[in-house]
């Protein structure tokens, strides 16, 4: 079946909650990815900062294919050993605590809002950051702090605020008695990349532990390495009540996860919430192998080392092109924001693709880049080269 006739069949069968469909792949190996007509692309995308090992990892296939052949699902209501072994890895990597595990990052976001609650006890309200993205669930829709994602599925959620990223009286002035969490990404992933202030996430800790509040973390996508620290928050020299974590975390297999700390995890008992899928030995299967191997081979500091020479490259262009505004961001995990140009993002995002880069955007003059956290300086010397190609031609 070529492309031509999977879009037609794909505008048959699939709702259309993604507009644009113009590819298909067969295969990937490391930051290279094929489409069915035979076409090479980097891919500085990665399934929208999932495929941190990149396409075809060694280790991750054959763990994959190992556990299929042994045992793919479960129930919770068993012991899961894989499971077990991912908690203790994710716990002693980050802070003494538990694990609870899901099949996505919304799952993982509605997971530490009931907990947050159940924390509470009668206490509810939960002070979310303008800008912020937090999943398309209701919980975790009504969390996100952007107005084009709730139009036409209101009435939302009651009991969340809404305060101004990076500004911490704007914080303080929704703090009331009834207020039980703030829920921060440490780095904003849809509406721009933008990263939090050290000293705002400092001030919001000092807040929560002066009001008994909890501070979660959302590191659904700037988690699991991307930033060049396993864990962003890393960066701030804080350590958050609960982090939520997913994309990544399984290098491609659905899996979402909470970490929540002992005062939090006291507080939730059998029954209180649960996921069929959740944690199974498949998945954790992956996400222990993705770990281990991001861990083992040091992709978290290579992370780290080309994230700063790829910002230096899109940089280099900043001061060749006016448009471009600004290159911020962590690691791997970096945002260009353009002035209005013809097409604006999205028509860079294409032209790059017609050349052979997957890139993404966040909000709608910013291009995002997500390489896998194996992606070394020549793959981003070819990238750079492509995306310069079609900034020289804009008008």
């Amino acid at each position: 079946m070529n492309t031509q006739e999977m879009i037609k069949l794909d505008q048959k069968y699939i709702i259309p909650t993604y507009a644009g469909k113009t590819i298909a792949f067969s295969h990937g190996k490391g930051c290279k990815i094929w489409d069915v007509e035979g076409k090479e692309y980097i891919d500085f995308l990665s399934g929208i900062a999932v495929s941190g090992l990149g396409h075809s990892h060694p280790k991750l296939v054959e763990a994959i294919k190992e556990q299929a052949e042994k045992l793919i699902h479960t129930s919770n209501l068993y012991l899961i050993p894989n499971q077990i072994e991912l908690a203790s890895i994710l716990v002693e990597n980050s802070f003494p605590g538990k694990c609870f595990f899901c099949n996505s990052g919304a799952e993982a976001n509605e997971a530490a809002i009931k907990f947050a609650r159940k924390y509470g006890q009668g206490r509810y309200e939960i002070i979310t950051m303008s800008g912020s993205f937090h999943g398309r669930t209701y919980g975790a829709l009504t969390a996100t702090g952007q107005d084009k994602f709730h139009k036409g599925f209101e009435p939302l959620l009651p009991g969340f605020k809404y305060a101004e990223f990076n500004n911490i009286e704007s914080v303080k002035n929704l703090i009331t008695d009834k207020t039980c969490a703030i829920l921060i990404e440490p780095v904003q992933g849809e509406s721009g990349i933008n990263p939090a202030k050290k000293e705002f996430l400092k001030q919001v800790r000092l807040l929560c532990d002066e009001n008994d509040i909890l501070l979660i973390l959302d590191e659904v996508q700037c988690g699991m390495g991307r930033t060049g620290k396993l864990f962003a928050y890393e960066y701030y020299g804080i350590t958050p009540d609960m982090v939520t974590l997913a994309k990544s975390l399984g290098g491609g297999v659905p899996i979402g996860a909470v970490i929540a700390n002992e005062k939090v995890s006291s507080c939730i008992s059998p029954g209180n919430h649960a996921a069929t899928f959740g944690g199974n030995p498949l998945a954790t299967k992956a996400a222990v192998v993705t770990l281990k191997t991001m861990l083992g081979d040091n992709l978290i500091d290579n992370a780290g080392k080309m994230g700063d020479y790829f910002k230096d490259k899109l940089n280099s262009l900043k001061s060749k092109y006016p448009f471009i505004k600004e290159v911020r961001g962590k690691g791997l995990m970096l945002g260009m924001e353009i002035a209005p140009v013809a097409n604006g993002a999205r028509g860079i995002l294409l032209k790059c693709m017609e050349k052979g880069l997957l890139i993404g955007t966040a909000g709608e003059n910013v291009l995002r880049f997500v390489p896998p956290l194996i992606v070394q300086k020549k793959e981003i010397d070819e990238g750079i080269k492509i995306l310069e190609e079609v900034l020289t031609n804009l008008k």
